[in-house]
């Protein structure tokens, strides 16, 4: 039996991620089959809408990575429309006390663990036939993942990994450098330090530390800090780079 995406993040495994902000179903499929363990769908700051995802669930379902979905804000509406589609997981921006962190991890699981609502007839239960099993399982398999975006986040970093039902500490690179006070400076000293604290942190309380990787060359010192759900770039970034590269080769036969 394949484990589960949450089982893996516990037992400490190295899980590679990239996210998928263009609302692409063939984007998302390219992702899973280059080999990244999971792919994050962005709905804070995509392009997409829960139309896009199911459909972007569905390319997923044919390579062996796994979803994980951004939701606009840490709001139990938002995950439940999110979740009965059947994403392995979702990470909720924005993320600054523990308080926040138990409504997150509440909302992502039914009663009397959470406040997820039931139903039978969704694409995560396979529409009724399989709802038993989902159910008795949804809880203890789903990914919760909080992001860590801001000083008061990174203040508070220990209570918030603390908080039973977290499961990943994601670190939002540029909106934390803007709320230190040094805009996209990640190889700034108190950026640095901060990474640190919240690696500290994760491993403290038996968690994972994530991130969003500035480039190929972080991956290694990130590793070494203890960062084990690690993206890189993302869709958009990727083809937006080629297509700049492609374009730019005709430069020197212009006159």
């Amino acid at each position: 039996m394949i484990p589960f995406i949450r089982d893996r993040v516990r037992a400490g495994e190295l899980l590679a991620g990239t996210f998928c902000n263009i609302g692409s179903s063939l984007t998302v499929e390219m992702a899973g089959r280059a080999g990244f363990d999971w792919i994050l769908v962005d709905l804070e700051h995509g392009a997409g809408d829960e139309a896009a995802l199911l459909h972007q669930l569905h390319a997923a379902g044919c390579t062996p990575g796994v979803v994980v979905v951004r939701v606009a804000w840490n709001d139990p509406v938002r995950f439940k429309r999110v979740l009965d589609l059947g994403p392995a997981g979702v990470m909720a921006p924005y993320v600054e006390t523990a308080e926040e962190a138990r409504r997150a991890a509440a909302a992502m699981r039914y009663p009397p663990a959470g406040i997820r609502g039931v139903a039978r007839m969704n694409r995560a239960s396979g529409f009724g036939r399989d709802f038993t099993g989902y159910f008795n399982t949804a809880n203890d398999s789903l990914l919760t993942v909080v992001q860590i975006e801001t000083s008061a986040a990174l203040e508070r970093a220990e209570d918030i990994a603390a908080v039973e039902g977290v499961d990943v500490l994601f670190v939002g690179p540029l909106d934390l450098s803007v709320s230190l006070g040094i805009p996209g400076e990640t190889d700034h000293p108190r950026f640095r330090a901060a990474l640190e604290k919240v690696a500290r942190a994760a491993k403290g309380a038996g968690k994972a530390a994530g991130i969003l990787a500035a480039g190929k060359a972080e991956i290694g010192p990130l590793v070494g800090m203890g960062y084990t759900f690690v993206a890189l770039g993302s869709d958009g970034g990727f083809v937006a780079s080629a297509m700049s590269d492609a374009a730019a080769a005709f430069l020197p036969f212009r006159k």
